[in-house]
C-alpha cells in the first residue's frame, strides 16, 4: 500500500532561495501565511521534540502560539511530559509540515520559560475548551478509565464557562530562541530546495543544503 501512495502529486509553487531574507523570521511568517491562504488545515500545528536527562527522545503535536522576534512560542503545563523534560534539558526541536504545498520547516535552539503573569495571559486569550483542558490538568499522568475524565472535563468546561479567569498555575508559555532553521520546498522531480538558516557570530547565515 505504501509504495502506491501518491506524494506531492499536485501543482507546488516555486521558491527561489536568492530572494529569501536576511532572517529566518519573516519567510517563516510568508510561508505560514501562504500554507494558510492555500487551505492547508491548522497550518499552525506543529511537532515538537525533547529529550530527557539520559537523551531519550519524545515527540509529539500541539499548536503554535505565536513567532516573533523572541522566538517560537508554545505552552504547556510545567508537570507534563514535555514540561519536565525541558526542565531538565531546556532544548527543542520544532517540525512544521504544509503537505499542500510541499513545504517544511525545521527550527532548532534552546527554550526557556515565560513568567506566571505571560503565561496566565497566554492560555486567558485562548478558547473557553482550551480553559478548561487547563483546568484538568495532570497531563501526562496515568488515567485510571474514561469515566474519571469525563467528570473531570464535565466540572472543567463549566468553572471555565463560569470563571474565563480562572488561574491554572501549572501552565507555562515556552519560547524556543532558534539557533537553526530549515526551509524545504518539495519538488515533484525531487530537486527539492534546502534554505538553511544558522546563527552565529550575532548574524544569520544562510546555506543551500542537498537534497
Amino acid at each position: 500500500m505504501l509504495r502506491g501512495l501518491r506524494v506531492w502529486d499536485i501543482e507546488l509553487p516555486s521558491f527561489d532561495p536568492a530572494t529569501a531574507p536576511d532572517e529566518p523570521l519573516p519567510l517563516f511568517r510568508q510561508w505560514l501565511r501562504e500554507a494558510a491562504e492555500a487551505g492547508v488545515p491548522e497550518p499552525h500545528t506543529m511537532t515538537l521534540a525533547t529529550a530527557d536527562a539520559s537523551g531519550d527522545p519524545s515527540v509529539r503535536t500541539l499548536m503554535l502560539h505565536d513567532a516573533d522576534e523572541r522566538g517560537w512560542h508554545f505552552a504547556s503545563h510545567r508537570g507534563s511530559r514535555k514540561g519536565r523534560e525541558l526542565a531538565v534539558r531546556p532544548r527543542a526541536a520544532l517540525g512544521f509540515y504544509w503537505a499542500g504545498v510541499g513545504r517544511q520547516v525545521r527550527v532548532r535552539g534552546s527554550v526557556t520559560a515565560a513568567g506566571p503573569e505571560e503565561s496566565a495571559a497566554d492560555l486567558h486569550h485562548r478558547s473557553t475548551g482550551a480553559l478548561a483542558a487547563g483546568l484538568v490538568g495532570r497531563q501526562s499522568e496515568v488515567l485510571a478509565s474514561a469515566e474519571e475524565l469525563a467528570r473531570a472535563s464535565d466540572a472543567a468546561w463549566e468553572r471555565a464557562r463560569r470563571e474565563p479567569e480562572a488561574p491554572v498555575p501549572s501552565w507555562t508559555l515556552y519560547v524556543l530562541r532558534a539557533e537553526e532553521v530549515e526551509f524545504f520546498q518539495g519538488d515533484a522531480q525531487r530537486r527539492h530546495i534546502r534554505l538553511n538558516y544558522r546563527y552565529e557570530s550575532g548574524r544569520w547565515v544562510q546555506e543551500l543544503l542537498w537534497p
